[in-house]
């Protein structure tokens, strides 16, 4: 069976599938449609946590595993199978660059998206303190991601790593789930347009979300809200 990607359509496993293709791997893609918003039963039940990405690997020397968590799937195909590729390591060039930039994505960027879009929900409109103090938080994080893609080609510096495969998502396809203007900001949506143009994310896109129409994620204005989702909005 060797390497299984879960892969959850229109999600942030999307990064594990991208990731493959950039290391040239040979794995075996499972998909997974939304019924009709969240993950189906059957990729709820793959792992306790109920979420994308999963991966299984019976390669291991240890005995097969089964991992969800999108940096702990990253870090064990980037280790086990891809030879530490795409990882800034202790002791080379911009490490600690490398160390933020990665984490940045799930540890601050996404949970403010995720409450923004939670409030969004509930029926919070713009000017309201809550909503307005995490809608200010994405573009905090934003506009540093604009001011260091004007400084190097790629989050960790000079060469394209893991810290690229995290933020993607967000800039994307998270967006047809929370509404994030990025109008404005030129460095990004430059850097944006570089990463769908690299061959390997073509490759995702052609074998996991085909029917995602790439040119209009990749705007200033969001792109259309998943069908499915416009109830919830």
């Amino acid at each position: 069976m060797g390497l299984t990607i879960h892969h959850l359509g229109h999600s942030q496993s999307d990064r594990v599938v991208w990731l493959c293709e950039e290391l040239g791997l040979t794995y075996d893609l499972k998909k997974y449609d939304r019924s009709p918003v969240l993950a189906p039963k059957d990729f709820k039940a793959l792992h306790p946590i109920g979420a994308a990405p999963v991966i299984e690997d019976t390669t291991a020397s240890h005995g097969d595993i089964k991992l969800a968590e999108t940096e702990a799937c990253v870090e064990w195909i980037c280790n086990v199978h891809g030879e530490g590729k795409l990882l800034v390591k202790p002791g080379e060039k911009n490490y600690a660059d490398f160390l933020f930039y990665y984490h940045v994505t799930n540890g601050t960027l996404q949970p403010a998206v995720g409450r923004v879009m939670a409030l969004q929900m509930s029926g919070m409109k713009k000017g309201q303190p809550t909503l307005d103090r995490y809608e200010a938080k994405v573009y905090q994080v934003l506009d540093l991601l604009n001011q260091r893609l004007g400084d190097v080609p790629w989050l960790a510096g000079e060469e394209f790593s893991a810290a690229d495969i995290m933020i993607i998502f967000s800039l994307t396809t998270m967006r047809e789930f929370c509404p994030i203007d990025l109008s404005g900001y030129k460095n990004l949506l430059s850097y944006i347009h570089k990463i769908v143009k690299r061959p390997a994310y073509q490759r995702y896109l052609e074998k996991g979300d085909p029917d995602l129409d790439i040119e209009k994620y990749i705007q200033g204005p969001p792109p259309p809200i998943f069908p499915a989702f416009k109830s919830h909005m």
